[in-house]
């Protein structure tokens, strides 16, 4: 897989997580159905791709709804992250993306912008060793618009002191490309594992 980043000099750069940094998709995708199947939920793999970025209780609801469910959003919620969690020793880095991570690091402030929660994230950067590189974190719980809004990104580009237009973005999703977008950043599109 070969990542094409647009030109230019960018004075920070903003990763997602899921999908970008860490190819978790699968793990979490397993989380997910482990869970649901104690309420007799069905989460189609498609689906789960196409929602992804989505907060985990914007999925609970959405679930709900769809099929007349009454899922309790916390204890679902809660459930679906001790499930990854288990799974996190068989967690990878994305390696494409992590070289520009290494390459970037001590160079440009860094950053990761998500829409998992803050525990989620930081387990998934830890077991992997990447945690210390990223000089700020934005997750779920830190912004009220979730992607495809610019919200969270733009709140990542403050942190790190850098305006949105000279930032650079790696993201995996469609709502994530959307949104750094918005932000008036550049971005970098990280396949999907079935295209890497």
């Amino acid at each position: 897989m070969t990542l094409t980043v647009p030109p230019g000099d960018f004075a920070a750069y903003l990763f997602d997580c899921d999908g970008t940094l860490v190819d978790s998709m699968p793990l979490h995708y397993a989380a997910w159905c482990q869970t649901l199947d104690a309420w007799g939920c069905v989460f189609p793999e498609d689906l789960f791709y196409a929602w992804g970025g989505r907060p985990v209780a914007e999925i609970i609801a959405s679930l709900n709804e769809q099929q007349s469910l009454a899922m309790p959003v916390d204890e679902v919620g809660r459930l679906k992250e001790e499930r990854y969690q288990e799974l996190l020793p068989k967690l990878t880095a994305i390696a494409e993306v992590v070289e520009h991570v290494d390459e970037a690091y001590g160079r440009v402030p860094l950053a990761v912008v998500s829409g998992s929660t803050r525990e989620s994230v930081t387990a998934s950067l830890d077991a992997l060793g990447l945690l210390d590189r990223f000089d700020a974190l934005v997750c779920a719980g830190d912004y009220a618009n979730a992607k495809p809004h610019p919200e969270a990104f733009l709140l990542g580009a403050r942190l790190l002191g850098v305006p949105a237009q000279d930032c650079l973005v790696f993201e995996d999703t469609d709502m994530g490309v959307a949104a750094a977008t918005a932000a008036g950043m550049a971005a970098v599109r990280v396949p999907p594992p079935w295209a890497r």
